[in-house]
């Protein structure tokens, strides 16, 4: 791969665990996803002007389709996320979602979109998904994990793969902006959950001053990691950028362990050192 693609997916990461730290801990919010949608419009509404009036590109239906698409899929995601972390744990959910979701990307990569895979860049996916099941407690306890968290954590990972996907698709075939892909989705959320949000400003308005903080921060980072992992899949193949995001799992873990004190046991730390693994054998194959 590319320097600047890895530079771009490893700050990607960062960003990424950073803004998952931030949802879990306004888990109790009805309308947060509504909320850092609003002000991931407002602040990026300039960049996506200026994109839209410098770039010569004519729009046909497959760029509608796209867009359309990977509004419906991030919905889908963001909603699900906050699900999950209503109901369980951020070093269960997080993990479960991420491991999944490199996966499911990967196989379509290959097998729909025919990208070229050999024996470190399989062996490298196996290691990263092995690793944050080993992470994530369910390779040796999943009998004591919640059953709604596995559930959304693996719906989580479905959308995760459809939107790596359809949005890899679109930047580098269709050649769409990676800020107007992610614009996008924030539009699609904003308008689609205006009415339930609108429903009781002072509700809605309590809710800001009480999450201010959390809401920012994912309104800020959110798009920023998914700018630069769009960055990245113009450069390098998706089936190797989406499992090297995944080491926002080992932000995420440390998170959940240091901040909200949530249990970290040696097989823990055994599935941080395969995912580290596989992202080097990522990073030498592309």
């Amino acid at each position: 791969m590319h320097p600047l693609a890895i530079a771009a997916v490893l700050l990607a990461a960062f960003t990424h665990a950073t803004w998952n730290l931030a949802a879990k801990r306004a888990s109790g919010s009805r309308h947060f996803v509504w909320l850092y949608s609003l002000g991931s419009v407002v602040l990026y509404a300039p960049a996506v002007i200026w994109v839209l009036s410098t770039t010569q590109l004519e729009f046909d239906t497959a760029h509608w389709v796209a867009l359309l698409m990977t509004g419906i899929l991030h919905m889908g995601y963001s909603l699900t996320l906050q699900a999950g972390y209503r109901v369980s744990d951020l070093s269960l959910v997080y993990p479960l979602a991420r491991g999944t979701g490199p996966l499911l990307s990967f196989l379509a990569a290959t097998f729909i979109l025919h990208e070229p895979a050999n024996i470190f860049s399989v062996l490298g996916v196996l290691l990263i998904v092995g690793g944050i099941l080993m992470v994530s407690g369910l390779a040796n306890e999943a009998h004591k994990a919640p059953r709604a968290g596995i559930a959304l954590g693996l719906l989580t990972g479905v959308f995760i793969a459809g939107y790596t996907i359809n949005d890899g698709w679109a930047v580098k075939t269709l050649m769409l902006s990676p800020f107007l892909i992610d614009f996008t989705g924030n539009m699609l959320r904003l308008t689609v959950l205006a009415p339930m949000a609108l429903r009781d400003p002072p509700a809605l308005l309590a809710e800001w001053r009480m999450y201010r903080s959390p809401i920012l921060i994912v309104a800020v980072l959110g798009p920023l990691g998914y700018i630069l992992v769009l960055y990245a899949m113009k450069h390098a193949p998706i089936g190797h950028v989406a499992p090297m995001r995944e080491l926002a799992t080992l932000i995420g873990t440390y998170f959940g362990a240091r901040l909200l004190k949530e249990q970290v046991t040696p097989i823990r730390l055994t599935g941080a050192v395969l995912i580290v693994t596989g992202v080097i054998a990522l990073a030498v194959t592309g």
